[in-house]
């Protein structure tokens, strides 16, 4: 099969060559956008309140949804913070470690997601903090380098204001939606695992009575995961690595230049060996390099933020004006507002139900356990990291007026010129680091987004290969297409998500106020 995919993906390299009159890049861009545009004004319609202020629509669920979380459970994201930390380092191992639930076989569908790497062995039991290391590999990456260059750019230093409280409030989304997943999952006979929304909200809520509500949600929803797998977690990660690479590489000079295409093939055939081949190695060894990549990339923020020094309390206080009185941006306050939760939320994905899929296949007696580990992706991932990347952009001077009117393919761009500023080099680190960090969440989607498939049409061998070569034909169409087709594709899909996935959150919440109080039980009477 392995051999098959490759042969069938280079066969079309010569018919895509055919194309180059008119720029097979500006083709296929053309007719994406043009199948796709109808969606994306969908999504993102905008409610008007005056002359000049519009929201869009799909942020009321995400605000309102975390907000509503947050107060229903006592502001866990906050008193809960310590107790999840203790969760990671250990403490309340031996918890679990009695009556641990024991599952046989490959806990990982397709048997290559970054998220559940960690627990294929099923020898012993897995540290919460290899979990939490692991989720990590996939959250952290381009959300963080380009997403918040993007937001700068056109909400100001002010926008980063506001990813930081969607981040703070996220972490309540992402503790329900994490432990729905442990707590509904399915496990087939031979221990592998099955979970996410697609379960919690047809299991779930049949439970509660709504069981009909219940399959078309679970239904709406993954329909929109496999596009989300297309969109943010493929095509949005090739295009922005290929961007890169091209500006890196001599820019309108570059030998890659309106060959986005090729990129994309060459992507493919990477990204194919490990999704469609099963080479497990390969993913073990991304395992490994992605948080290596993690750490370089902070410890350059944090180099560049210690040269800088003087300037720290300046640029917070840029963030903190611009929030609240921001000039010459469009939308003016709730401009701003829109633009820091709209890349929060394409960051750290809190309340759009990815994350419950890997984190359903972790071994765990407690599903409040592994929802309380979740609780801690938001912050470390927007509340530290994003905010390093906006304050290297502010006091590198990267969010000038000039700025404001940036379109979305500069800005990785943008970020990679406000490193460079200071670490001459780093550009090139930053290239190895986003193509690494662009691999390995389209590994990941690509395991989120055949969940979905599978709940769709079935789990044969033959449903699954269809999903992945599908996913790479979207790798080829996301590096050559423009990235404003893309993100706007990208942004829908995973807003998408989020709409029925919220509203089984909210009709579930008292279910995990359940298992909440059994854990904190346990770790009381521990």
């Amino acid at each position: 099969m392995k051999k098959k995919f490759i042969s069938l993906l280079f066969a079309v390299v010569p018919f895509i060559t055919f194309a180059q009159e008119k720029g097979l890049d500006q083709i296929i861009d053309e007719k994406f956008g043009a199948a796709t545009g109808w969606f994306v004004k969908f999504i993102f319609y905008q409610i008007p309140f005056s002359a000049d202020v519009k929201i869009y629509w799909v942020l009321f669920p995400l605000i309102l949804g975390a907000l509503y979380f947050t107060v229903y459970f006592n502001f866990i994201n906050f008193k809960g913070f310590m107790t999840s930390i203790n969760i990671v380092r250990g403490k309340y191992d031996d918890i679990d470690h009695h009556e641990a639930m024991t599952v046989a076989g490959d806990s990982t569908p397709g048997g290559d997601a970054i998220e559940t790497i960690a627990i294929e062995g099923h020898d012993g039991e897995v540290s919460h903090f290899q979990a939490l290391t692991a989720a990590l590999s996939a959250t952290v990456g381009l959300g963080n380098i380009a997403g918040v260059a993007i937001a700068v750019s056109i909400g100001g230093a002010g926008a980063t204001f506001w990813m930081i409280i969607a981040g703070l409030l996220g972490m309540a989304s992402k503790f329900v939606e994490c432990t729905l997943g442990v707590k509904y999952r399915d496990i087939e006979a031979d221990g592998t695992v099955y979970g996410g929304p697609m379960y919690y909200l047809t299991k779930g809520l049949k439970e509660k009575g709504f069981g009909n509500l219940g399959k078309v949600l679970a239904a709406v929803f993954a329909v929109f995961v496999i596009g989300g797998s297309f969109g943010g977690g493929n095509m949005f990660q090739v295009n922005q690595a290929f961007q890169l690479v091209e500006h890196i590489t001599g820019g309108e000079a570059s030998f890659l230049h309106g060959k986005g295409w090729l990129f994309g093939v060459v992507i493919a055939v990477l990204v194919g060996i490990v999704i469609i081949g099963g080479i497990k190695k390969i993913a073990k060894v991304t395992d490994k390099i992605v948080p290596f990549m993690v750490v370089i990339y902070v410890a350059a923020s944090i180099f560049v933020l210690i040269s800088k020094y003087d300037m720290i309390g300046d640029a917070f206080l840029q963030i903190f004006n611009g929030a609240f009185s921001p000039e010459g941006i469009a939308g003016g306050f709730v401009g701003v507002l829109v633009q820091g939760f709209r890349r929060a939320a394409f960051s750290n994905e809190a309340g759009v139900g990815s994350a419950s899929i890997a984190h359903s296949a972790v071994k765990t007696k407690y599903p409040a356990s592994e929802g309380m580990v979740a609780l801690l992706e938001p912050f470390i991932d927007t509340v530290v990291v994003c905010t390093m990347t906006a304050l290297v952009l502010v006091i590198t001077g990267n969010v000038a007026a000039e700025n404001a009117s940036l379109d979305d393919a500069g800005a990785i761009l943008l970020t990679s010129g406000a490193f460079a500023s200071v670490i001459s080099w780093f550009p090139y680190v930053l290239t190895i680091a986003v193509v690494l960090f662009a691999f390995s969440t389209m590994i990941s989607w690509s395991y989120y987004g055949f969940q979905g498939w599978a709940y769709l049409f079935g789990r044969s061998k033959k449903m699954e290969y269809t999903y992945k070569i599908l996913f790479l034909v979207f790798v080829v169409i996301g590096s050559a297409a423009s990235m404003g087709s893309v993100i706007g594709f990208s942004d829908a899909m995973i807003f998408a998500m989020m709409v029925p996935n919220m509203v089984g959150l909210v009709m579930l919440a008292p279910k995990v106020k359940e298992e909440l109080n059994k854990y904190l039980s346990a770790i009381k009477n521990k």
